[in-house]
């Protein structure tokens, strides 16, 4: 499917600006229907413009997003081989094509550009062109390389510390192909100065394709990727509040009727949905359950994080710990209790044995929710009564893989509907105890897509996959691979001990 759109939408896209360039490629020695061809027209407008023989053209041409500004920069070359270098006449050639080579360049004679001298730029020029190319390479870098991620929460923390700066790379599983190529550079989905309209568009929306990386996915990466429930939100709340879990609490029809309180509910595309970062914990065919905040995989127990955190109840003798205490241990984040001598604390068991040593802190317990305890429908699946679980004891639940079939029935079902209506887009229904999808009964259903299952480092202060459930492979963006500014926040200065490292 990806390739037939390829070879619909490539032709299309120089094709359509093109055709008004009939009188250039006559004035250039050409046949003027030749620019209505698709795939020869492209190389003959390379001849034309003296770069038919440059790889890098011809190489940059087949990747999405990126061929769009080659196109206009075909278009701005094609204008400079009939004299037209001002910077307003590169601009009318790029943005309106169907006017500018059609009226104002309908009668200027062709130049080789291989024969003829160009003039010499202005120093002004050479710095607007330099940008102009500045800008365009930082596009493509950020699209295919590597970008910038800030860490906005504090579910990683201490692994990964809220106003800590990511280099996050695009490239060790492969890039992703924009699904919405025509979007507001630099930003993600939303207009710079504005938090709810849209920094794109999706007159063009191509499918989930992912280019070669230079490695794998790989059990405990640190992940950045694209929130599953980010689908829908209500624009006061895209990035704080699940759209879902804001109908489970309030109703569908008042969510949707009560804009003034939640805003205007939108649908993102998959690349424009926010994006999270957590520690991926179950691959795709695991078996993953947690038992008293301890995960298992497969049976066995997984890797615990050096600086994991969870919620410990710590009760003292002097009615409570000082600013001090809490600065030497870095603990940053507690509660307080109706106990004036007891506070919680996220912390470490590391940090928790050390606390225990101090002679005014009489008991430490970390605070591990019992079975059938805690339960809430904010929970992954979503249905307390089939699967009462919480935080601290969750699952068994598998994890789906590529081609593997599971049984289908109403007790399953809550397990995989999401993933069958709202991933890999069947039409879902229900009938008493009958499902169908896409009109046909089913008692069985087989993944189309590889899933993952992230957690946050910080187990009792994280949204993530117990929360909003399995990870599609299409929502995947990049892994964390580099720290290089870390901010204090709350305190202010920089935290010179956390930057240039590596997250672990």
């Amino acid at each position: 499917m990806s390739l037939i759109l390829f070879i619909l939408i490539v032709p299309a896209l120089f094709t359509i600006p093109f055709a008004f360039c009939w009188k250039q490629f006559e004035a250039a020695g050409q046949k003027g229907y030749q620019c209505l061809i698709p795939y020869y027209n492209i190389f003959v407008m390379l001849k034309i413009i003296g770069k038919q023989k440059k790889f890098w053209w011809w190489f940059f041409i087949v990747f999405p997003y990126i061929n769009i500004f080659m196109l206009l920069l075909m278009l701005v070359e094609l204008g400079k081989c009939f004299g037209k270098f001002k910077v307003w006449e590169e601009g009318m050639a790029a943005i309106l094509p169907f006017i500018f080579f059609p009226c104002i360049v309908k009668d200027a004679p062709y130049q080789n550009p291989a024969t003829t001298q160009r003039p010499k730029k202005s120093t002004g020029r050479e710095w607007f062109d330099a940008i102009i190319f500045a800008v365009v390479a930082a596009l493509i870098i950020r699209t295919y390389v590597f970008e910038a991620f800030t860490i906005p929460t504090s579910s990683m923390e201490k692994s990964l510390c809220v106003g800590d700066y990511l280099i996050v790379s695009k490239i060790h599983y492969g890039p992703k192909r924009p699904n919405t190529p025509l979007s507001f550079p630099f930003v993600h989905n939303t207009l710079p100065f504005s938090k709810t309209k849209k920094s794109y568009l999706e007159w063009i929306k191509l499918p989930y394709h992912r280019y070669p990386g230079t490695s794998t996915i790989k059990r405990y990466d640190p992940i950045v990727f694209n929130y599953p429930a980010g689908d829908t939100v209500c624009d006061k709340f895209q990035s704080s509040v699940s759209y879902y879990d804001l109908v489970r609490e309030y109703g569908r029809e008042y969510v949707w009727n009560d804009h003034e309180d939640f805003g205007k509910v939108i649908a993102h595309p998959i690349d424009k949905r926010e994006n999270y970062i957590k520690r991926l914990i179950g691959m795709p065919g695991d078996s993953l359950q947690i038992i008293d905040g301890v995960v298992f995989i497969n049976g066995e127990k997984a890797f615990e994080p050096e600086n994991m955190q969870h919620n410990y109840s710590v009760t003292t003798t002097n009615g409570g710990i000082n600013k001090k205490t809490l600065e030497k241990y870095n603990i940053t984040e507690g509660y307080r209790t109706n106990d004036p001598n007891t506070v919680i604390l996220n912390i470490s068991e590391k940090v928790a044995e050390e606390l225990r040593r101090l002679p005014f802190i009489t008991e430490v317990t970390e605070i591990i929710q019992p079975v059938g305890e805690g339960t809430t429908a904010s929970l992954f699946p979503h249905n307390p009564e089939l699967y009462p679980w919480n935080v601290d004891n969750f699952g068994p639940i598998y994890i789906p893989k590529a081609g593997e079939t599971v049984k289908l029935d109403v007790e399953t079902l809550p397990l995989y509907e999401r993933i069958i209506h709202a991933y890999e887009l069947h039409d879902l229904k229900t009938e008493g105890n009958k499902i169908f999808i896409d009109g046909q009964e089913a008692d069985s259903y087989t993944f189309e897509m590889n899933y993952y299952w992230m957690m946050g480092d910080n187990r009792h202060n994280s949204a993530d996959s117990r929360y909003w459930g399995y990870v599609p492979e299409n929502h995947i963006v990049g892994k964390a691979v580099f720290v290089w500014l870390s901010i204090d926040k709350e305190n202010g200065g920089i935290r010179w001990n956390r930057m240039f490292r590596i997250p672990k």
